[in-house]
């Protein structure tokens, strides 16, 4: 492990009444722990996780649309407006690792492709030896969790899952493990997949309360959600028509 602590310099705070400080969970942050080399950031679009991991892709020198310390290049909105009020502990300092944000992934594609004309095909080798954007969006991402993702580095990953399988998120699991038996690997993942969030061990903090807190894998709503709809999948759509149903009768 690496990252053992990320803090919100509050003092440095102008405006506590604007955005993202107003997130509930931003507002109520004060201090997370790390402790597992397997971090989940868990809650609903809006809860402030992507926004704090973000936060700490700045601070490790991460390119803020994706990427790691030596991928530099132009993106609308990939400035960080958290990463300035953030503090994070080290133990030890490494800048080694890649920040994957699912939504802005086809830039750093491009980004890769600009490069290669410049100075050949050799810069697709770290990631699985041509363009990703030659590839499937499922086999761009696993491309280059196989090829640029080390035995050595902290990888910040946003919502991963969007654009793998149930089977190939499996593989992903798989992957994550091998890399945290070589024991200089560290992950701190945002992600609304079940699947993933089942990785033995790992922690997991809840972005839906404020303050922020730390749960287990049973009290996640999405493994909860998913495990009542598989068991009474008829039920649960009866339900959830049903409602629909009558919200359009007049």
């Amino acid at each position: 492990m690496y990252l053992r602590r990320i803090s919100l310099i509050k003092e440095k705070i102008v405006n506590p009444n604007e955005f993202p400080f107003i997130i509930p969970s931003l507002k109520e942050l004060t201090a997370l722990d790390i402790t597992k080399e397997v971090t989940f950031f868990v809650g609903e679009n809006g809860s402030g996780k992507s926004t704090l991991l973000e936060g700490v892709a700045y601070q490790c020198g991460f390119h803020t649309a994706g990427g790691g310390v030596n991928n530099r290049y132009q993106v609308e909105s990939s400035s960080s407006i958290l990463g300035d009020y953030l503090r994070l502990s080290w133990l030890p300092k490494i800048n080694q690792g890649f920040f994957l944000r699912a939504e802005s992934f086809y830039n750093f594609a491009s980004y890769l492709d600009g490069l290669a004309k410049e100075d050949g095909p050799g810069v697709y080798r770290a990631y699985g030896g041509k363009s990703l954007h030659q590839q499937s969006h499922g086999e761009s991402f696993l491309s280059l969790f196989l090829n640029r993702f080390g035995s050595k580095g902290i990888y910040l990953l946003d919502e991963p899952e969007a654009a793998l399988s149930p089977a190939r998120q499996l593989a992903f699991l798989r992957f994550i493990h091998e890399l945290v038996k070589e024991g200089n690997t560290q992950f701190i993942i945002a992600t609304h997949s079940p699947i993933l969030l089942g990785y033995p061990h790992a922690q997991i903090y809840n972005f839906d309360t404020a303050p922020i807190t730390e749960i287990e894998y049973e009290e996640t709503e999405h493994y909860q959600i998913t495990k009542g709809f598989l068991n009474r999948r008829d039920k649960y759509l009866d339900e959830l028509f049903r409602e629909d149903d009558e919200e359009t009768t007049p």
